[in-house]
């Protein structure tokens, strides 16, 4: 299926692009999600006509992604998890954990932003944790995972 892209899309191209997708993933995603319209006559010429608002509206979303990263770039945030005497947690410190200590501080994060490509954390200890905030813009941040008695 051939449709227009009406924002970034990673592995796929930037605001305007007319790409060719299979089919379930324009109809199931990229649609639905607002990410794309099919490509007909009257849909590039509506995405012409409106060309200018969208890469505006694109910039605004770049700039806020850029002012968040700015607040956190080298911050350090503190999770108290239940632990054994080896450091082992009785859980693990998810994506949503790590999501709801960040916006605590006042700094929204949704827990798709963040990133953990070795899974959950299990054990007490300093990490690296990247946030993925825009396809442009990618922050790091520290993670201190603590102890708590069980």
């Amino acid at each position: 299926m051939q449709i227009i892209l009406l924002e970034k899309v990673a592995n796929l191209g930037t605001l305007g692009d007319v790409v060719k997708v299979k089919d379930g993933y324009a109809r199931n995603f990229l649609i639905p999600q607002g990410k794309a319209k099919r490509a007909n006559a009257a849909n590039l010429a509506e995405f012409e006509a409106r060309r200018a608002e969208l890469e505006v509206k694109q910039a605004e979303i770049l700039a806020q992604a850029q002012a968040r990263a700015a607040q956190l770039e080298g911050a350090t945030f503190t999770i108290g998890q239940k632990a054994g005497v080896d450091g082992r947690l009785f859980g693990s410190v998810t994506t949503q954990d790590i999501a709801d200590a960040i916006t605590a501080t006042g700094i929204e994060i949704k827990k798709f932003e963040v990133r953990l490509p070795e899974g959950p954390f299990k054990a007490i200890g300093e990490y690296e944790v990247a946030l993925a905030l825009h396809h442009d813009v990618v922050s790091t941040i520290k993670l201190v995972v603590v102890g708590e008695a069980a």
